[in-house]
């Protein structure tokens, strides 16, 4: 949610951003919240008025009882109880503009980093860089499930039967081999300078708008059925909700958190292929991080974290490369994101298995998250990036360190976590 100021004093900077995000159809809010923001002041100014009005009418009761004017008196509590009802209606028109006002302001998108890309969609994303040559071997990659089937380590026909499509068993070495990835990207994040943390994996409904759009919401959440409770689709919506209604010791900034969560998403559409697989599935296990901060350390925060995420896939052995996301494939309360992507050499192509955004103040705005230095209190800004979402990350490295004879090789960094073991051989 963007700052009121920015309607009040510069309506065209925010019809301008607007418009880069390809969102016409929301123009006409802009002056809608204008007009109301100027009733709810005049409606504020009336009743702040008539409060000093009545509290100085008040005074004068005491002051006639003492003379012995009682009828006077009288006459002056009855135009009190006037500006009583007054005041008390004036406060409902109050709160009823600020509903509107909230509600309408909760829609608009957040003013984009003028860096940047303009484009309507995904189509229109910048490749920035890559990170490791992307090798296609001379012998066949298969598809990863028929790569993992054949090391034993797949069960998506018993997860249909308990569970339905989207979900799976994963088994044996695979299992280890995905734990592992997990494991090494929190002791990675650790080695960093991140608190490692395991949050709540549902949360309220009102920490779930504070984070996202409520079209987001619909799309990605679970609600638990009778109660105020949402399955989180990443660990970022509870642990930025961790800091809701607080305000956080300036000296304490910048909070650099790491955390581990199952997520859970509808991810309707999913069909084909892609069902059949890991790579797209309504529960997967992920390695997240955190910044809170300072607005003027922001981007810097943004490029180290995204680099962190590039240095862990490097570190597997697998290429990667980051892609800017242009203004038509930003979230509404994004500032900036870039995605990063792995080599399949498989498909011959990059695929996204992490997200890197800096959000400005939005959130900190939605969630009361503030801080408080020498000029004042102010909203904090707040950053999150996927450090490892598997089974995508398992995708890759399965692809990436696949051999001819079906075998998969286990990076170095992954092999203290599977007991030394350097190899996962076809059963």
């Amino acid at each position: 949610m963007i700052d009121i100021k920015l309607i009040r004093e510069n309506r065209d900077l925010v019809k301008e951003n607007i418009k880069k995000k390809f969102q016409d159809e929301k123009l006409p809010l802009v002056d809608e919240i204008y007009e109301l923001d100027i009733k709810f002041r005049e409606a504020k100014q009336e009743a702040d008025n008539m409060r000093a009005l009545k509290n100085s009418k008040s005074a004068e009761i005491g002051t006639l009882m003492r003379e012995g004017k009682k009828d006077e008196a009288n006459k002056v509590k009855e135009e009190i109880a006037e500006y009583g009802d007054k005041i008390a209606a004036l406060e409902v028109k109050e709160e009823e503009l600020q509903k509107d006002i909230k509600d309408k302001m909760m829609v608009i998108p957040n003013i984009i980093d003028d860096t940047v890309p303009i484009g309507e969609d995904d189509t229109h994303n910048v490749e920035v860089e890559k990170f490791g040559e992307p090798v296609v071997p001379e012998y066949e990659i298969p598809y990863h499930a028929d790569i993992i089937e054949r090391l034993a380590g797949l069960d998506k026909e018993a997860a249909g039967r308990t569970s339905g499509q989207g979900f799976y068993y994963l088994l044996g070495d695979i299992a280890r081999l995905h734990e592992a990835m997990i494991a090494y990207a929190r002791d990675f994040m650790i080695e960093k300078g991140f608190t490692y943390a395991i949050p709540p994996f549902m949360i309220h409904a009102d920490v779930v708008t504070g984070v996202m759009s409520f079209p987001e919401m619909q799309a990605m959440m679970y609600k638990i059925e009778g109660e105020d409770l949402y399955l989180i689709g990443t660990s970022e919506h509870s642990m930025i909700g961790k800091f809701k209604d607080q305000i956080v010791k300036e000296a304490e900034l910048p909070i650099t958190m790491t955390s581990y969560s199952p997520c859970f998403r509808k991810e309707g559409g999913s069909h084909g292929l892609e069902e059949r697989g890991l790579y797209r599935v309504h529960q997967f296990e992920k390695q997240e991080m955190i910044v809170i901060c300072k607005p003027e350390d922001s981007m810097e925060w943004y490029n180290k974290m995204w680099s962190y995420t590039v240095e862990f896939f490097r570190n597997l052995d697998i290429p990667v490369r980051t892609l800017e996301c242009c203004s038509g494939d930003l979230a509404d309360l994004k500032v900036k994101s870039c995605d990063v992507e792995a080599w399949s050499p498989r498909q011959k192509k990059y695929f996204e298995v992490g997200s890197c955004s800096t959000l400005g103040d939005a959130q900190a705005r939605r969630l009361g998250i503030r801080t408080k230095g020498e000029d004042g209190t102010y909203y904090v800004h707040t950053l999150n990036n996927t450090v490892v979402a598997t089974p995508r990350g398992l995708i890759a490295l399965l692809e990436n360190n696949y051999n001819e004879d079906g075998s998969v090789n286990i990076p170095k960094a992954l092999q203290p976590y599977m007991g030394g073991k350097t190899k996962i051989e076809v059963k």
